[in-house]
């Protein structure tokens, strides 16, 4: 019986990309937020990122088990700024949530520079969300609606990218080979030496 661990990322990619899209068609201005966003939000960005996350700490993945625990703690709390003020707590102000943003943009640019060790596919996925925190809290900053809807679009795109590098590890790693490319460094061999050959 193999007692090898599978490879939890796609999962947390898949959560995290399906719902920016969902959530990034509403910034576009194609449909309110509903619950079909917020369920979303609840299960397979948040607590799906975070079960993930936990995964990624017991394979010792430094980078996954920060990355994919943080972003589904922030869908969860995304959605409690949503809900809670049906609940009868103050909503935010727009430039107070411009700052939460914001400081979501700060970590992932942290997180896209450690992502330049790894296949090109993450960095486009690190880069394009590190610019959608961007556009999306100089939307709450200055409250442009074209801001907002550009973020929208630029969010789809995040999403998209997150889906494709998922299903590009689950079909290459099914079969065996790379289907479809994910811009994997290559690992150079050091040179060896006249003594070192001679050894």
């Amino acid at each position: 019986m193999s007692t090898k661990l599978a490879n939890p990322a796609p999962l947390g990619l898949m959560g995290f990309g399906m719902t920016t899209i969902l959530l990034n068609i509403h910034n576009a201005g194609y449909f309110p937020i509903d619950s079909m966003i917020l369920a979303m939000g609840i299960f397979y960005g948040g607590l799906s990122q975070v079960i993930v996350g936990i995964m990624c700490f017991q394979r010792g993945d430094t980078f996954g088990t920060t990355a994919f625990t943080s972003y589904g703690l922030f869908w969860l709390s995304l959605v409690g700024l949503i809900v809670m003020p049906y609940m009868g707590l103050p909503a935010s102000p727009e430039h107070f949530m411009g700052w939460y943003l914001a400081l979501w943009g700060i970590f992932t640019g942290f997180m896209f520079v450690g992502s330049l060790c790894y296949p090109v596919a993450k960095q486009v996925v690190f880069g394009s969300l590190t610019l959608l925190f961007a556009l999306l809290a100089a939307r709450d900053f200055t409250g442009s609606e074209l801001i907002g809807t550009i973020a929208g679009f630029e969010g789809i795109f995040c999403g998209a990218s997150a889906i494709y590098f998922a299903m590009a590890q689950v079909i290459n790693n099914e079969y065996g080979r790379t289907v479809l490319p994910i811009g994997e460094k290559k690992v150079s061999q050091p040179t060896l030496t006249t003594q070192e050959i001679a050894a």
